[in-house]
Order: structure tokens, then C-alpha cells, then sequence
């Protein structure tokens, strides 16, 4: 019950946030002029973006993939095919519930324990966040953007130390003083401290340094492919933009998606993508167009990608493929 109830105010907040955010776009543009704009859009330009996209979801897959090695091998067609599903999910759930989805679905398909599952996200999201601030930073000193977004920024690199160290506790929490008394305390619910343990089992991925370089560096390779999306987006509509500047839209409307949103980061990915292409002398009807370009891109690939990934994949049950290790019956939870 607790636990539906902070799934309902999650996902209420995140619609609230997306309302407030497309009030604030719309008010700003000219929606027939914006119009105009998209309908420029050259159609070969738009054919590169769909491929960027796909290749920024397969990198993440792969990603994904590499992050799970140390717990059990699962083709990568098929964790390519549950990363769409997760982000089918996000196109049609608020508040970032994908995550949680393909969490459940890879752990219930491939016969592994969904929150062991979950604690690969995690590290994941980890990896993800101290990349696209590092991005964004690299972008700021670029283009000697300052205000607000450089403040932003500032905080994000603080909410990365905090990750981390939270990261860390998480994945040493065992061996910390204390742990046995609390562990001992906590034995009164055996469910509590197997949950744990499968959590924590997830989380020590990120104690392999090979793990998480390769992890960084496959992400990377992700990244370039997001500030290409938006660079051809911009082509597409005659909007020229710099490497540096892609480079900041991409990761400030990656790090706006951090905060809870409606389905598909509806509003907060256009006023993020707007606002931005504003520092750099985009009129606000063309920055709305480039934002609704880019958003449109990776929703048609990314719900295309989820649906086939569906409809491939229900028929798998929690046995383990030939080859995966199976850690016996996911009896937890997706969270």
C-alpha cells in the first residue's frame, strides 16, 4: 500500500511538473510560426536522426549488457530489446517509471532477481549523470555560458559527489562498523534483508574498475550519437548550431529529465531544449520547433523499438535461458 501510494504521488508530481513546464513554452512561442518551422524540415536530415537515435538506444543497451556480465550473461538482442521496453514505458508513464519496468521485465524474463536487476540501474543512472555534467560543464566553459544554467551545472556536479558516495555506502554497507548490529536488528524481517542483499549484489558491479571504465566508455559513445541528434535537428530545420552548443542542449535537457516529469519528459524537454537554444540567438519559435523535432525523434524510435521489443519478448517467463545464471525464483518485487 505504502508503496503504490508514493508510486501515485511520484507519477502526480511528475504530471504537475510537465503541465507547469508546457504553460511556460507555450506562452513564450508562436505555435503557427513554430509550425512553419518544422514543416522546413528536410526529410533527409530527419532519416539521420532516427538512425542517431537508434544508435544512442543500441549503445545504451550494450551498455547495459556490460554492466550485467558480472552477474549473468544475457544476449544482447535480448537486453536490447528490454532497454526499449523501458523506454516504451517512459514514452507512456510518469515519473521516470521505465526504469522500473525494464528492471522487472529483464529480472522476470532471464530468471534473475528483479532488485539485483535494479541495482545495475542504478549504477547505470550513476554512470549516466557524472557523464552528462561533465558534458554540460565542458559545454559551459565552451561557450562562457553563465546565470542559471551554469549554477544548475554547479549542483549537479554536487548531486554526482552525493551519488557516488551514496553509491559507495551502498556497495560496502556490509563491511562498515556497526553493519552486524543493524544486520542482526534487521534479521526480525528476513524479506527486508534479502532484498538488501539482492540490491547490494547489483550495486557491487560498480566495485569492478574494468566494469564501470567500459561502462563510461560504451556511454560515451551513446552521448555522441544524443549531441548528434540535436546537431542534425538543428540542420534539418536551417538551424545552425556548434558541436558545444548540441553538446549543452543534450545534456541540459538530460539533466531537466532528472527532475519528475509527465509521460515522455512532455514539457520539461521542450522548455529545457528552448530556453537553451534562446542563449544562443535561436528565436523562440525555432527553438520550440527543434525541441519538438528532437523529442518527436526519439519518441517514433524509442515507442517503435518498445513495441517490437513487446511483442518479441512477452512469451519469456522467469527460466533462465541456457547460459544465464539462475539465482532461483525472483520472489521481490520490481523496486
Amino acid at each position: 500500500m505504502n508503496r503504490s501510494l508514493g508510486t501515485l504521488a511520484r507519477a502526480g508530481l511528475g504530471i504537475a511538473v510537465s503541465v507547469v513546464a508546457l504553460y511556460l513554452v507555450l506562452r513564450s512561442v508562436d505555435l503557427a510560426r513554430a509550425w512553419e518551422v518544422l514543416r522546413s524540415a528536410a526529410p533527409g536530415w530527419i532519416a539521420v536522426m532516427l538512425l542517431l537515435v537508434l544508435l544512442d538506444v543500441s549503445a545504451r543497451g550494450l551498455r547495459w549488457q556490460w554492466l550485467l556480465r558480472p552477474i549473468a550473461h544475457v544476449p544482447y538482442r535480448r537486453v536490447l530489446g528490454y532497454t526499449f521496453m523501458g523506454y516504451l514505458a517512459n514514452n507512456v508513464l510518469p515519473a521516470r517509471l521505465g526504469e522500473l519496468v525494464r528492471s522487472h521485465a529483464l529480472g522476470q524474463g532471464e530468471g534473475l532477481s528483479r532488485t539485483t536487476v535494479l541495482g545495475t540501474v542504478v549504477v547505470e543512472r550513476v554512470i549516466d549523470t557524472a557523464i552528462v555534467v561533465g558534458i554540460a560543464a565542458v559545454s559551459i566553459l565552451v561557450l562562457s555560458v553563465r546565470g542559471v544554467l551554469a549554477s544548475a551545472v554547479l549542483l549537479g556536479f554536487a548531486f554526482v559527489g552525493l551519488l557516488v558516495v551514496a553509491l559507495a555506502v551502498g556497495v560496502a554497507a556490509h563491511r562498515l562498523p556497526g553493519m552486524r548490529r543493524i544486520t542482526a536488528f534487521a534479521e526480525r524481517w528476513p524479506r527486508v534483508v534479502e532484498l538488501a542483499r539482492r540490491l547490494r549484489e547489483g550495486l557491487s558491479v560498480a566495485g569492478r574498475p574494468s566494469t564501470v571504465a567500459g561502462a563510461a566508455a560504451i556511454g560515451l559513445v551513446a552521448w555522441s550519437a544524443s549531441i548528434g541528434t540535436f546537431l542534425v535537428g538543428g540542420q534539418a530545420l536551417g538551424i545552425e548550431l556548434s558541436l558545444s552548443q548540441a553538446a549543452l542542449l543534450s545534456s541540459g535537457v538530460s539533466l531537466a529529465t532528472i527532475v519528475p516529469s509527465g509521460p515522455g519528459y512532455l514539457g520539461t524537454f521542450e522548455l529545457t531544449a528552448a530556453s537553451i537554444a534562446g542563449l544562443f540567438g535561436v528565436g523562440s519559435d525555432a527553438g520550440f520547433a527543434l525541441a519538438v523535432l528532437v523529442h518527436a525523434a526519439i519518441v517514433v524510435v524509442t515507442s517503435v523499438g518498445g513495441l517490437v521489443a513487446f511483442l518479441r519478448l512477452r512469451g519469456r517467463t522467469g527460466d533462465a535461458p541456457s547460459g544465464t545464471r539462475n539465482e532461483g525464483p525472483s520472489t521481490d518485487g520490481p523496486s
